[in-house]
């Protein structure tokens, strides 16, 4: 008996049902798991432990770096070409300046503590650099001023003092063993303590988010404990996400979204999806501000420097005035396209209607690009030069700085000398608006907002400050 065979136009058949079936058996788990958001969090690199790697006895923390750049050569190359180190934006053609301009801590002014310029002593604890006490030119010209330490080292082991140089008494040896990929505890010693302490400046950035349950955040609470990296994707140390405080415009493949892990989702609720053009995530899944730590929203400069008050973190503290702390309290909203319509920048002038805006976020009702978004509001009252007409950044830290003399004459003195600003010789104090747009502490589906908190008779959203005749339930839409 004969074997029957295949005829060969039958095997070439097969051939080409492989050829075509495999490439697309081999995509299909990506396929599936496309609205599974875990499956977008970058892999992180393989840990190797530099216990044994690193020796020596390192005296500076330049030594350090002398040392990291043996074998990660390109590395402080790289880190200098980010904001993180330059502090400072591209240069922006805006339409109330002449020239073009940078914006960014290294050179700008906000309603906290001011400005860096005027207190590089204890900001510059938040630079990942060293060197600061021989000024900005020279700390940022050097690879070797880059502090490697700073977002990879045990915070346990390594921490910051004046001018951006390791504390004193820190075990550099120790520290640089210590080297891992950055961890919430890394990013939180500068984000979640930013402005002058813990939770003073974003309101969805605090210590509260080292060991977060998972109601307090859904992404970096309990078993899914995500880090800060999982969201701000990171290459060649160049983060994701920009904030609005510190730029004009900002590239969209600059920013984190929630689209880049929640790809294509949608609500099982179709009522809901109909809001996803006009409202932000963020606008349902953050419904308050500063759950569990209180945040600063205002801060009154003019208060500052009297004697035989008592120091008090959350009310008034002689160097810096008086405060109003608040927590767990409902957002403002605004339309946001993700850029800023207006920058203070240094030097220029007041608000006309008695407001000075640090920053407005840009959009309005037309935008396409615009979602209606939830921000902390920050309001001061800060110095200004009266004949001038625009706000001062006067020096506070250092030798003969504002929390030395509690002169503010003297200080708007050095800081002329500094930032070649000039003073008038007097000066007062007016109100100042800073927006800091909510991304944090994310809230999940059932702790999310319902139809009722936005829409009624006692919904929180300003139908009319944000364009709308009325609730717009009502006819539906926008304009």
């Amino acid at each position: 008996m004969t074997k029957k065979r295949f005829p060969l136009w039958t095997i070439g058949l097969i051939g080409i049902l492989l050829l075509i079936l495999v490439p697309v058996l081999y995509f299909l788990p990506s396929a599936q798991s496309k609205n599974d958001p875990a499956a977008y969090i970058p892999t992180k690199p393989v840990h190797v432990d530099h216990k044994d790697i690193v020796k020596g006895d390192f005296k500076t923390g330049q030594d350090v770096t002398r040392a990291c750049l043996e074998c990660h050569e390109e590395t402080a190359t790289e880190f200098m070409k980010t904001t993180h180190w330059t502090w400072e934006s591209k240069a922006f053609d805006v339409p109330w300046r002449d020239e073009d301009v940078t914006i960014g801590k290294i050179n700008q002014i906000n309603n906290f503590c001011i400005s860096s310029q005027g207190n590089e002593k204890t900001c510059m604890n938040c630079h990942a650099g060293y060197g600061w006490d021989e000024g900005p030119e020279s700390a940022l010209a050097s690879e070797e001023n880059v502090d490697c330490l700073a977002c990879h080292a045990d915070v346990g082991i390594y921490s910051k003092g004046t001018f951006g140089n390791p504390a004193e008494g820190t075990n550099l040896l120790a520290a640089a063993q210590s080297v891992r990929v950055p961890t919430r505890d890394n990013c939180g010693k500068c984000h979640f303590d930013g402005g002058g302490g813990n939770g003073v400046k974003h309101g969805d950035l605090d210590e509260s988010l080292y060991f977060p349950d998972q109601s307090l955040d859904v992404h970096m609470g309990g078993e899914v404990n995500m880090q800060c990296v999982d969201c701000h994707w990171t290459e060649n140390h160049q983060v994701l996400g920009r904030m609005l405080a510190d730029n004009y415009t900002i590239d969209p493949q600059e920013q984190v979204s929630c689209e880049q892990c929640h790809v294509d989702q949608k609500h099982e609720d179709e009522r809901l999806n109909t809001h996803l053009s006009a409202v932000a995530c963020q606008t349902c899944h953050i419904p308050t501000i500063a759950l569990e730590d209180p945040t600063k929203t205002y801060w009154d400069w003019s208060k500052s420097g009297d004697e035989g008050r008592e120091d008090d973190h959350f009310t008034y503290l002689k160097i810096k005035g008086e405060f109003t702390y608040d927590k767990n309290f409902a957002p403002t909203y605004l339309w946001f396209n993700g850029d800023n319509e207006y920058r203070y920048l240094l030097g220029d002038p007041l608000g006309k209607d008695g407001i000075t805006y640090i920053n407005k976020p840009a959009g309005n009702i037309q935008d396409k690009r615009a979602k209606i978004f939830p921000f902390k509001v920050h309001i001061a009252n800060q110095p200004y030069d009266v004949k001038n007409n625009y706000l001062l950044a006067p020096v506070t830290s250092g030798e003969n700085g504002y929390w030395t003399t509690f002169d503010w004459n003297n200080a708007f003195e050095l800081s002329e000398k500094k930032m070649g600003l000039p003073y008038s010789g007097e000066y007062g104090f007016t109100e100042t608006y800073m927006y800091w747009p909510t991304t944090h502490m994310v809230q999940s589906a059932d702790q999310a907002l319902q139809c009722d908190a936005c829409h009624g008779e006692n919904g929180r959203l300003d139908w009319a400050a944000l364009g709308y005749v009325g609730d717009p339930i009502e006819w539906g839409g926008r304009k």
